[in-house]
């Protein structure tokens, strides 16, 4: 069943037994409180706590003990892909980015005993600023602030990718040499775990990346899931944390770059009922080719074979939503507006074979 929610867009907790306050879905507060009290300064045990609505994979929660606040992170409930929603490499990738000019919230803590909340999970910061993710919420910003959030949208991008991993303790944290090729194996792996139904569309695509994976581009940390909506942006447009890294790892750049571009084409064929971001339909924000060419001047990387890339977002996108689709199914989903996105894998696999085909 979906949590209500406020005005603000926040998930209310359900009435529940559990202490002074109800829990919400998936998180125990007692279990919590008990953890945040002996591994967070200060931390206070008697907690509340808010649902944080919107967000389609890991859940995420505001947590307060009515004088600090933190944001917890842990895996969905029920049905969970292998390596989709690993809580470890989330926190570790962005306690790692804490001293670059990659704005990532502070981290205080991971927890992989399942015996506090049934799964791993982690606690960071509260950050201000607002993650965009409707043509709506950023058109009465105006034409010429929308334009800068999406400049500095890529231009963050170019900042992560411009990282060297090992410097910041990366070196390890993934197998770059190969990325593309075992990318292309892990989302038909992925897919395979959630079927339902059959999708020969998806077969197809699988089959034209397997049969001509490009030389890769020089390796850098990827984020996995980059997009606006996973990206704080204040109120003088100045981005201030970038979130949502349970994806991360070490591969080709531009398979971030690819995916944002998705995302894009995505929201603007389904509009805001489909519940994916629409921001690139917003009067003044940068164009795809706008987008394309401020990233390839930034970061120097040779977008020749970008049709590629293209066609493997597609698939990782349309796996990822299958995902969700299963669990809805399954009454394993937390939130609304997953009922619709069944219907939108179809067309974006169609997208996604259009899109080996094309040259930049």
């Amino acid at each position: 069943m979906t949590a209500p929610r406020t005005s603000d867009g926040i998930a209310e907790p359900e009435k529940g037994t559990a202490g002074r306050h109800p829990s919400p879905p998936g998180l125990d507060l007692a279990g919590l409180g008990g953890w945040l009290g002996a591994h967070v300064p200060g931390a206070g045990s008697d907690l509340s706590a808010t649902l944080i609505a919107g967000g389609r994979s890991n859940l995420t929660y505001r947590v307060t003990d009515g004088t600090a606040t933190w944001i917890v992170r842990r895996p969905p409930l029920g049905h969970v892909l292998a390596t989709a929603h690993d809580m470890g490499r989330e926190y570790r990738v962005m306690s790692a980015l804490r001293d670059t000019s990659v704005p990532v919230p502070h981290t205080y803590g991971f927890c992989d005993d399942p015996d506090v909340l049934g799964a791993p999970f982690y606690v960071m910061a509260q950050c201000s600023g607002t993650p965009y993710r409707l043509a709506a919420e950023l058109a009465p910003l105006g034409e010429e602030r929308t334009r800068r959030i999406s400049e500095r949208l890529v231009d963050t991008l170019v900042t992560l990718h411009r990282v060297d991993p090992a410097a910041v303790g990366l070196a390890d944290f993934g197998r770059p040499q190969g990325y593309l090729e075992r990318q292309v194996r892990r989302w038909k792996k992925q897919l395979d775990a959630s079927y339902s139904r059959d999708l020969p569309a998806a077969e197809e695509l699988y089959r034209r990346l397997s049969a001509d994976v490009p030389a890769e581009s020089a390796s850098g940390i990827v984020h996995g899931d980059y997009r606006l909506d996973n990206l704080l942006v204040d109120d003088d447009d100045r981005a201030t944390a970038v979130l949502d890294w349970e994806m991360a790892t070490l591969g080709d750049p531009l398979s971030d770059l690819a995916l944002m571009v998705v995302y894009n084409r995505l929201g603007e064929v389904t509009g805001d009922d489909a519940g994916v971001s629409t921001v690139a339909g917003a009067p003044g924000y940068l164009t795809e080719a706008e987008t394309i060419e401020r990233y390839a001047a930034g970061s120097g990387r040779d977008l020749s074979r970008f049709g590629f890339h293209l066609g493997l977002a597609a698939f990782k996108l349309a796996v990822i939503l299958e995902g969700i689709h299963y669990r809805h199914l399954h009454g394993q989903t937390v939130g609304e507006g997953f009922e619709t996105l069944g219907g939108a894998i179809g067309p974006l696999l169609d997208a996604g074979l259009r899109a080996l085909k094309e040259k930049h």
